[in-house]
C-alpha cells in the first residue's frame, strides 16, 4: 500500500499496486499545471485507489474539453482525479514514499523547452506514443519577445507576470516541498532580485499557502487552474520563477541539482550537472 498527499496534507489518498505505466510529461499544459519542467504520472485501476481526506477541497480545473486537473484549493498542488470507470492519473511528485514502478517514456517529448534537457535513455515520443496532437495552449496575440525581459502566465492564462534579468541562479530543487508543491520530480527555478518581477493582471488570482514550519516557503499559485507562480515578498532580496510557467526562452537551463538528499526514490537524475545534498 503506498500514500500520497498534497503539500499541506488535506488531500489525501492511498493505493495499492500492480500499477500501470509511469510516463514524463512534457507537453506544456502539464509544465503550466505543475510549473515544473514535466510531469511524471503513474495510473491505477480504480478499485485499487481510495481518497482518504479533502475531497471537498479538491479545485477542478478543465484545461482543455473533456480533460479535467485537479489540485488542492488550500495549497495549490496537483492532485490525482478520481474516476470510477477509467484509470487514475496520480502524479509521482506527491507520493509519500516508493510505488515500486518507475518511468519507463518520455511522451510529447517534442514539446519541452529549449532550457530542459533529457539525458536518461528512455524512449522518447512526440506524443500519447500514438498518433495524436500534443496538448498545447493557446496564446493568441502575443507581444514579440523583448530582450532582457521573461514573461511567464499561469495555465489559464488569468495570471501574467514578466520579469527584467539579469537571472542570478538557476537550480533544479529536490526538496520534498517543491517536489509535493509541483507534484513533479523536481522544479526548476530562476531567482531574479525581487524588484525586477511585476505582475502584469491576475494580482486577484492568486492564492498563498506558507508552510507553517518553514521560515520562507509559500507556494503562490492561481485559484483558477492552481499552476505555481512566482511568490513576490518584498522582505526578501530575490524571488523564484518556476521556469514551467515561463512563455520565452531564457536562454539557459538550470546549473546544478540542489536538495539531491531528499531525490524522489523513482528518479534518476542523468545529467552531469552538479549534485549537492542541500543548497550549496
Amino acid at each position: 500500500m503506498n500514500t500520497g498527499s498534497c503539500l499541506c496534507g488535506t488531500v489525501r489518498w492511498q493505493m495499492e499496486g500492480p500499477y500501470k505505466r509511469m510516463s514524463h510529461c512534457h507537453c506544456s499544459m502539464c509544465r503550466k499545471a505543475h510549473a515544473a519542467p514535466f510531469a511524471t504520472y503513474l495510473t491505477v485501476a480504480p478499485e485499487r485507489f481510495e481518497m482518504l481526506s479533502g475531497a471537498d477541497a479538491i479545485t477542478e480545473y478543465e484545461s482543455s474539453p473533456g480533460f479535467p486537473r485537479h489540485f488542492c484549493s488550500h495549497c495549490g498542488s496537483v492532485v490525482p482525479t478520481p474516476r470510477p470507470s477509467t484509470d487514475i492519473a496520480v502524479p509521482a511528485g506527491c507520493l509519500d514514499d516508493d510505488p515500486g514502478i518507475r518511468p519507463e517514456r518520455h511522451i510529447f517529448a517534442a514539446s519541452k523547452p529549449a532550457w530542459d534537457v533529457i539525458a536518461d535513455d528512455l524512449p522518447q515520443f512526440d506524443d500519447y506514443g500514438r498518433a495524436s496532437a500534443p496538448p498545447t495552449i493557446d496564446r493568441p496575440n502575443r507581444a514579440k519577445h523583448q530582450p532582457g525581459i521573461l514573461r511567464g502566465s499561469c495555465l489559464c492564462g488569468g495570471v501574467a507576470y514578466e520579469a527584467t534579468t539579469p537571472l542570478l541562479a538557476v537550480h533544479n530543487c529536490h526538496c520534498t516541498r517543491c517536489r509535493k508543491a509541483r507534484a513533479a520530480a523536481h522544479t526548476t527555478n530562476g531567482f531574479v532580485a525581487t524588484e525586477n518581477l511585476r505582475f502584469l493582471r491576475g494580482d486577484e488570482l492568486l492564492t498563498r499557502y506558507k508552510v507553517p514550519e518553514a521560515q520562507f516557503f509559500t507556494q503562490a499559485f492561481c485559484k483558477t487552474c492552481g499552476s505555481g507562480m512566482p511568490n513576490r515578498d518584498p522582505a526578501r532580496p530575490r524571488v523564484a520563477i518556476p521556469f514551467g510557467t515561463l512563455d520565452d526562452d531564457p536562454g539557459r537551463g538550470a546549473e546544478d541539482h540542489i536538495f539531491c538528499a531528499f531525490k524522489a526514490p523513482w528518479y534518476d537524475i542523468a545529467d552531469d550537472l552538479p549534485q549537492h545534498d542541500k543548497r550549496p
